[in-house]
């Protein structure tokens, strides 16, 4: 029964977050598309993309990472709530001062001059945002999380509309959308999680804040490293590619952001389904190995499924972009390969949260940067602007054969090694045919299929338990 009601309480928190998250997700898929619309060419999508890569980066030095302290903290029935919220802001506050201070260091980043103001308030924005929907994460309002996803979507792409499309304001008119719409989330969750019950300054623990930068201080250059793998590829074609093909760089970067576009349905499926398992992975403590290799075979198989539909159709979905972006179909098939050896290393990450290593995050995450930085270099000058994506498939794989080894000694996690590298041959032999054969639909449709028979035992058990959670609910 205990059992039973494990497995219930994980598939019913999925069902939430996926129901809750629906209108915030397909939101976010429609904003790229209109951004290749609503801004004038790749290029000056290529200087936004960069532009927000570079707050990306800021942002966990200027929080000190203390978002992954906040919920894991916040999760632990002995600490006091106030107090972690309380320290967390202490911790931005002290970030973003000595962010201040590094003003002529900051400037020194490629293109950052020009929009520096912009920068630092959406960096602080984000960090205050993060705060408030970690710390009522941690309290468990799942439903209020999932309804400022939507309104924060929501206002996004009304303030994308505003900035882009009545003021023109191009670069600068991105960056103001999303400081104002992350302005809008904060104030949201503020008032309605009511996060300012918690608001005491007599409430900071100097015992406890070393405790939580203890934990949350080896995250930074593990974010630092998860941005060096995902984001640097944009900096990497900048510096590399102008005048490939008769393009300035800008531009072939503006076509590798709309190729992160499709890839982006994997990181929704991991997502919604990360949120609901830190929670179980934290709170879950009987029979820990055995809760652990079946819900990450079930997991696995969804993802493989996922993976090999959306390179099925990269070329044909790639059309709801403007026309001169078609190209980006090129970077979909290894960056969604990425997404994937994301979603897996974060399942894995759920160990060393449980368990409190995150210095074991740190050391696995630098070592696919630094793999990362030498590949973008030498796949760049062997195949052009696409070595970038074929390099982030590559860096990530490293961390979760990582991962996988050094979790073994906290938790002996069954990941079925034969049966992932099938499925990672298929979906590889489905790229290989996708870029060499000129009729390629049949052949790469027949791979599609055999990727989802082998996974179709644990994608179908999935299923029967979604509907029979749906049902349940429906009949009450």
């Amino acid at each position: 029964m205990a059992d039973s009601k494990r497995y219930s309480t994980l598939v019913n928190n999925t069902i939430l977050f996926a129901i809750s998250n629906f209108g915030s997700k397909i939101l976010s898929l429609i904003i790229q598309p209109y951004l290749s619309y609503a801004l004038d060419s790749p290029d000056v999508m290529g200087v936004t993309s960069l532009m927000q890569s570079v707050a990306n980066l800021l942002i966990p030095v200027v929080s000190l990472g203390v978002s992954f302290a906040v919920i894991r903290f916040g999760l632990d029935k002995t600490v006091d709530k106030s107090s972690v919220f309380m320290n967390g802001l202490a911790t931005i506050c002290l970030g973003f001062a000595l962010m201040v201070v590094c003003w002529p260091l900051v400037r020194l980043i490629p293109n950052a001059a020009d929009y520096l103001v912009l920068l630092y308030l959406c960096v602080l924005m984000s960090c205050l945002r993060t705060l408030c929907t970690q710390f009522i994460r941690a309290r468990m309002l799942n439903r209020l999380v999932a309804v400022d996803g939507v309104l924060t979507s929501a206002t996004l792409l009304g303030f994308y509309v505003l900035f882009l499309n009545v003021l023109h304001l191009g670069a600068n008119g991105y960056l103001l959308a999303m400081l104002c719409s992350d302005a809008c989330s904060a104030v949201f969750v503020f008032i309605a999680g009511k996060c300012w019950q918690y608001f005491d300054f007599h409430k900071f623990s100097r015992t406890l804040w070393k405790d939580m930068l203890r934990y949350c201080i080896p995250m930074i250059p593990a974010s630092i490293s998860f941005w060096v793998i995902n984001a640097s590829d944009l900096f990497f074609v900048q510096g590399l590619c102008d005048g490939v093909g008769g393009r300035s760089s800008t531009w072939w970067v503006g076509l590798l952001k709309s190729g992160y576009y499709l890839p982006q349905i994997i990181t929704i499926v991991g997502q919604i389904f990360y949120e609901a398992w830190q929670l179980s992975a934290v709170t879950e403590e009987s029979e820990r190995q055995e809760f652990f290799s079946k819900v990450f075979r079930i997991y696995a198989s969804v993802l493989f499924c996922c993976v090999a539909g959306v390179i099925w159709l990269c070329q044909p979905l790639m059309h709801i972009f403007r026309e001169d972006y078609f190209l980006g179909w090129q970077f979909v098939p290894f960056l969604t390969l990425a997404s994937l050896c994301t979603c897996l290393n974060n399942f894995l990450n759920s160990v060393y949260v449980v368990y409190k290593r995150s210095t074991s995050s740190l050391y696995t995450m630098l070592a696919g940067a630094a793999l990362n930085l030498v590949l973008n270099y030498l796949f760049i000058h062997l195949f052009g602007p696409w070595g970038v994506t074929l390099a982030s498939f590559l860096s990530l794989l490293l961390v979760f054969l990582l991962r996988a080894y050094s979790t073994r000694g906290l938790l002996a996690i069954d990941f079925h090694p034969a049966w992932m590298l099938l499925n990672l041959g298929l979906i590889l032999l489905e790229i290989i045919l996708l870029f060499t054969l000129e009729n390629w639909v049949i052949p790469v449709t027949i791979l599609t299929a055999l990727v989802c028979l082998l996974n179709a035992r644990e994608v179908l058990s999935m299923v029967k338990k979604l509907l029979g959670m749906v049902l349940g609910r429906a009949k009450r």
